[in-house]
């Protein structure tokens, strides 16, 4: 690892003249009087002072950047911050508009239920409970923006107070706003200077991609792995939260479904865990925030939240969200940009995080609905297809590898297996949703000869209950059919992926419009679409699936093939030399983000002004497509 310390680097220095602590007269002469006696005391005073003055001509050079030389560090003069604004959004987003689905999605869970669903990842039972599913047009549904109801030019509220603004910096006290999209300041002016000139520093390894980690309480992160028995009201989740994350380690190989190591029970919300342990062994980390490419806030949002979504008041739900805001905006380093550079995770899907209203049968914390957090950028497993500043990240699956030949061996295994089936299913039935399609696809897989069903379901019955069992089912097969789980997406997509099983989609909230760091722009590359619409007109899944041709299939496995490092999360404790995971893809394209954004601030480029409401479009856009142009999925995010 390669920590950088700021003392290992020049930095300003303020040399002024002394003054007199009697008269309060200034000695410009750095505070050497002469006596009337001269003689040799004069002589030695002389001396001294002409050593004193080229020592400050010398340390001035070398501050102005002429001694730099071999350092390549340029001297940045500290300067008045520059001014911060709201960015402007959609009115019907920040008013209070509601977003409403033509698609179908499940239900939200019952309010006060206490029973956690088994199918939210791919036949494997989730031990950390699951989330409401986002609204749909047939029923309640709950505001996915802030709060307030109101504009997004309301100020920052930490403990439901308003925080007055700073006049001295033209920023709101706890950080609520954001840079300007323009600017007349020189390069050098700006807070993050160094920080982009390190980026341009061809001879420094790590310039540009420099990570700060904000402090924090260990209460914020390592407290909830340590007292790991309270994380979920129903199962002891310290097996889970072992091993950085990655859960109990399975060995043997089971049967040869799994290769001797680096196989794990992984459970699907455990990111904050394993980001935080790669974040420490990061080889670019640190110490002086002004270099930073971005900040890391250690803050187990994901963790945290779990603790609290079954049996407890909003208060108790929010009291950490509005704690870890007050530190973070109160910290120097938010300054800079006011938190646009930051990020954090929250291991599990959005809508654990969007509550609006203040009633204790509202799902949820209001982590999202906080404008401080709104300029971060918050990683979780599924995100909001109308906002802008969460990014989602694959779930973990069960393999975790040490090196680029486990990945090697791993990927040749899969794509010499023989797969007997044409597609298949894993999971159960919603016979409460409405909008469900899962009855249909069980049918339609129950009525074909060239489909393997394996159905999931409460207690010792369920045929979904190890990873072994559910990998043995997609490396069997060519195709593996993912409809929407609890919410929009399902760790089984992974897992399929991970097998070598092509994906076969019916809503484009599943992958298309989450995994867009991760995951191909053109879904036709690596997956099959099927809309919900026409499962529900009894399209035959069988006969669209035998119409692909056999050079296509194996394209497309190729492609899935490909794309299986960058969807694991690898070893901490080593590297993986020619190729990048889901942890390394996910910390470029933070910082990525970041970059761009500091440049066209330096350079004046107004900032795009992007609605919110097509957050989900943005990273489809073609050259030359505007957001505004009609697209195939706008029925399915529409708002009412």
């Amino acid at each position: 690892m390669k920590r950088h310390n700021a003392a290992e680097l020049p930095v300003p220095v303020s040399y002024g003249s002394e003054r007199d602590a009697k008269t309060g007269k200034v000695d410009k002469m750095g505070g050497a009087k002469q006596g009337r006696g001269g003689g040799c005391c004069s002589l030695l005073w002389f001396m001294l002072v002409l050593s004193a003055t080229v020592t400050m001509l010398v340390r001035h050079c070398y501050d102005s950047g002429l001694g730099q030389g071999a350092a390549g560090v340029v001297r940045i003069d500290p300067v008045p911050r520059p001014s911060y604004h709201t960015r402007k959004v959609n009115p019907v987003d920040r008013g209070g508009g509601r977003p409403s689905f033509s698609g179908s999605s499940p239900s939200p869970p019952v309010a006060g239920s206490m029973k956690p669903m088994l199918d939210s990842g791919g036949g494997s039972p989730s031990f950390s409970g699951h989330s409401p599913s986002p609204p749909d047009a047939g029923s309640a549904k709950p505001e996915l923006l802030h709060e307030s109801g109101g504009t997004a030019s309301v100020p920052v509220t930490v403990d439901n107070k308003s925080s007055p603004s700073d006049s001295s910096t033209g920023t709101e006290s706890d950080g609520g706003g954001e840079p300007s999209s323009t600017s007349s300041l020189p390069a050098a002016a700006h807070p993050f200077a160094r920080a982009l000139a390190a980026a341009d520093d061809k001879g420094d390894r790590c310039g540009g991609r420099y990570v700060y980690v904000q402090e924090l309480p260990p209460r914020f992160n390592t407290d909830m792995v340590k007292n790991c028995a309270t994380l979920f009201p129903w199962t002891d989740m310290c097996a889970f939260t072992a091993n950085g994350g990655f859960g109990p380690q399975m060995s043997g190989g089971d049967g040869g479904v799994f290769q001797e190591t680096g196989w794990y029970n992984s459970d699907q919300y455990t990111v904050d865990i394993i980001f935080h342990d790669r974040i420490r062994r990061y080889e670019c980390l640190t110490d002086d925030p002004s270099l930073a490419a971005a900040v890391y806030v250690p803050f187990f949002a994901g963790l945290e939240v779990a603790r609290h979504l079954w049996g407890f008041n909003v208060t108790t739900r929010d009291a950490m969200a509005l704690e870890v805001v007050d530190i973070i905006t109160a910290r120097p380093e938010w300054r800079a940009m006011g938190g646009r550079d930051h990020f954090f995770t929250a291991g599990r899907t959005t809508w654990d995080f969007r509550r609006l209203n203040d009633g204790d049968a509202d799902w949820g914390s209001k982590l999202f609905c906080l404008p401080a957090i709104n300029n971060m950028t918050a990683l979780v497993v599924e995100a909001s297809p109308w906002h802008l500043n969460d990014a989602a990240i694959p779930f973990p699956t069960a393999f975790h590898p040490a090196s680029d030949e486990a990945v090697f061996v791993w990927q040749d295994k899969i794509r010499r297996l023989e797969r007997p089936w044409l597609f298949s299913f894993a999971g159960a039935a919603r016979p409460g949703s409405a909008k469900s399609i899962r009855s249909e696809l069980i049918a339609q897989c129950r009525a074909s000869s060239i489909c393997s069903l394996m159905e999931c379901a409460d207690g010792p019955s369920n045929k979904c209950g190890s990873p072994a069992s559910y990998m043995r089912l997609f490396q069997s097969s060519t195709f593996c059919l993912q409809p929407q789980g609890d919410s929009y997406t399902r760790k089984s997509a992974f897992d399929a992926m991970l097998a070598g099983c092509i994906p076969v989609f019916f809503h484009p909230g599943t992958a298309y419009v989450q995994y867009t760091w991760h995951l191909p722009k053109n879904h036709a590359d690596y997956s099959v679409y099927i809309s919900e619409d026409d499962v529900r007109r009894n399209a035959s899944i069988e006969e669209r699936l035998r119409r692909i041709p056999p050079a296509t299939v194996e394209r497309m496995r190729e492609t899935i093939i490909a794309l299986i490092p960058t969807v694991v999360y690898a070893q901490p404790s080593s590297k993986l030399d020619t190729m990048k995971d889901a942890f390394d893809v996910t910390m470029d394209a933070i910082i990525d983000k970041v970059t761009r954004l500091r440049r066209d601030i330096v350079e004046g480029h107004a900032e795009e002004e992007k609605l919110e409401m097509y957050s989900w479009k943005y990273p489809l856009l073609r050259e030359g497509q505007k957001v505004d142009d009609p697209h195939e999925w706008d029925p399915l995010f529409a708002f009412a």
